[in-house]
């Protein structure tokens, strides 16, 4: 278990990097977001979703949702998107807006008891971007273990989870603290799933775009 400074240019590129060698070996990694601390691993090893899980203290009835890089990543993961979740990717990615979509069933992995979707999410964060850049889709869930309060700090993350997690990005403290909001897009309209970071009401209301 290593932690890297990552508010020092050398230690955020010494980070990023053991922190994708780690990913790419099945091990869990913990890095910053926009919103709270993440423990994430790679969403296409399934071992490693499995100690994802094992670490959080939870089992596969509650899923992690899986971080991408960017919106054009969408299309590769998921299918059926309604144009409404489109507009709404559109808007607030990279943002803290969570959406759960149907997936690809073609999709070689077992992020746990889906029932065919995937809760899908682009974050505002430089350093999240720089793993995400290079691994690819990553399932991220909190940084903490289940029941207890969100990390938004890395440290509160070692607290928790200690040497479950091979390495740890130290931001500085989050800027958010909200978690992101979640919408069930899987339908003909939005439902919010979890409140979050964005007003539930800016999100089911959209006005016209300029």
């Amino acid at each position: 278990m290593v932690v890297y400074d990552c508010t020092t240019t050398r230690g955020l590129l010494d980070g990023v990097a053991a922190a994708v060698v780690a990913a790419r070996s099945g091990k869990l990694v913990v890095l910053p977001t926009d919103t709270v601390y993440g423990v994430g691993c790679d969403a296409f090893d399934h071992g490693a979703v499995r100690a994802l899980l094992a670490a959080k203290g939870r089992g596969p009835q509650m899923p992690p949702p899986v971080l991408i890089g960017s919106m054009d990543t969408l299309d590769g993961l998921a299918r059926d998107i309604p144009d409404y979740a489109r507009e709404l990717a559109a808007r607030y990615w990279p943002g803290p807006l969570t959406l759960v979509l149907l997936a690809h069933p073609s999709l070689q992995w077992d992020l746990g008891d889906t029932n065919g979707t995937v809760a899908l999410r682009v974050p505002a964060d430089d350093v999240a971007s720089g793993v995400l850049g290079q691994v690819g889709p990553m399932a991220v869930t909190s940084a903490n273990v289940t029941g207890h309060p969100a990390a938004t700090t890395a440290q509160d993350a070692l607290d928790q989870l200690g040497d479950s997690v091979a390495v740890y990005l130290d931001a500085g403290p989050s800027r958010g603290g909200a978690a992101s909001t979640i919408l069930d897009c899987t339908g003909p309209e939005p439902v919010l799933l979890r409140a979050g970071a964005i007003p539930a009401e800016d999100l089911v209301n959209q006005p016209d775009a300029p």
